[in-house]
């Protein structure tokens, strides 16, 4: 089911879309729907990476000072 929504795009953005639509040849809608793709990518990317360092900064030891003393 699809959804509409209210887009305000300023108008340099919507000369943009047209001209860049009218070069490459492609829909102003695909275009947006690529550009939102590649969007929601770089922003996943970056949250895994802020996990990853939110998951590092729980310990603040290297791996030699956590294992230290602990015999196998």
């Amino acid at each position: 089911m699809e959804k509409h929504i209210k887009l305000e795009l300023k108008s340099d953005k919507l000369e943009s879309l047209e001209l860049y639509a009218e070069l490459l040849k492609k829909d102003i809608n695909t275009m947006l729907d690529e550009a939102l793709e590649l969007y929601f990518q770089v922003e996943q990317e970056k949250l895994l990476e802020k996990n990853q360092n939110d998951e590092n900064a729980m310990t603040n030891l290297d791996f030699d000072e956590f294992w230290d003393g602990v015999d196998i």
